[in-house]
């Protein structure tokens, strides 16, 4: 079957698609509350989002957030699993929650997972369990596809740990980067200093700081601006907000405060960058 849907509570829901050039525009019809993965099935996958272009080789996967906006896909056959967070919620507080780190990673880089030979074939049987219970329907029907879900998740995440490192850090150092994350992705509108992120670790910034040089390429006020930048640049792209609305919408009091952390990333101010990408795309 192309399609599978299911749908329990008004905001619960879990769609499975075999992709084609037919049915390929569903793909630009996530909301806000969804999370997609793509799993290029073929031999090359193109796709265009927020503007940066992404290969993927074959039996790769991309994760996007409802924020994501897909410019253009280019493929010869994937699948594609889409659920609304409220079917399939990440907890914070439980460290065995599969995807987690997929999930919560902010988002400001897309993470793009490469399947192994075991973790393929696990994916293939778990793709043929989803298409048995779409059709079934039996008894705790949601309990099962959840079940499905949560192993696609964790496979998923081991190989893009893998891929990241090769020096797996402690689990404990691992899972404070996660929920580092998550925060983030949280309150990255309301709250732009490390210190407020460190209070909520129950850490200092500077054992936060120490600890990001060690196990990441970023530090965590570059992933706080990131994804500050990452929304930025998806208002102005995409919507019809004045700058100052932006600027409110992202936690700053003022306009002048928001063009100067603007262009001190980008290196042009928030009306030049649309302005700049209004031509180049018109």
């Amino acid at each position: 079957m192309d399609m599978m849907i299911y749908k329990n509570e008004p905001n619960e829901h879990l769609v499975v698609y075999e992709l084609d050039q037919i049915n390929k525009e569903v793909i630009f019809a996530a909301r806000e509350t969804d999370v997609t993965f793509i799993w290029n099935t073929g031999e090359q996958l193109d796709i265009s989002v927020d503007r940066d272009s992404y290969r993927l080789e074959q039996h790769q996967i991309i994760f996007l957030s409802g924020f994501h906006k897909v410019d253009n896909l280019y493929f010869k056959t994937a699948r594609m699993v889409r659920f609304s967070q409220p079917f399939y919620r990440v907890s914070r507080d439980s460290v065995s929650n599969g995807g987690r780190d997929l999930l919560s990673s902010g988002f400001s880089q897309l993470p793009i997972a490469k399947l192994d030979k075991h973790s393929l074939s696990c994916f293939e049987m778990s793709w043929g369990a989803f298409c048995t219970e779409m059709q079934e329907k039996g008894l705790f029907q949601k309990e099962m596809l959840q079940t499905i879900l949560k192993q696609m998740l964790i496979l998923a995440s081991r190989n893009y740990n893998t891929s990241k490192r090769s020096d797996k850090p402690e689990t404990s150092q691992r899972n404070l980067i996660q929920e580092f994350n998550y925060l983030v992705e949280i309150h990255f509108a309301e709250h732009r200093t490390v210190s407020f992120y460190a209070s909520k670790l129950n850490k200092s910034p500077k054992t936060l700081a120490n600890l990001f040089s060690t196990l990441s390429d970023r530090a965590p006020l570059n992933i706080i601006h990131d994804r500050i930048m990452a929304q930025a640049k998806r208002l102005i792209n995409y919507t019809d907000q004045s700058i100052k609305e932006i600027a409110y919408t992202l936690g700053y009091d003022d306009i002048q405060t928001f063009s100067r952390f603007f262009k001190n990333k980008e290196g042009i101010s928030p009306s030049q960058y649309r302005e700049k990408y209004a031509n180049v795309y018109s």
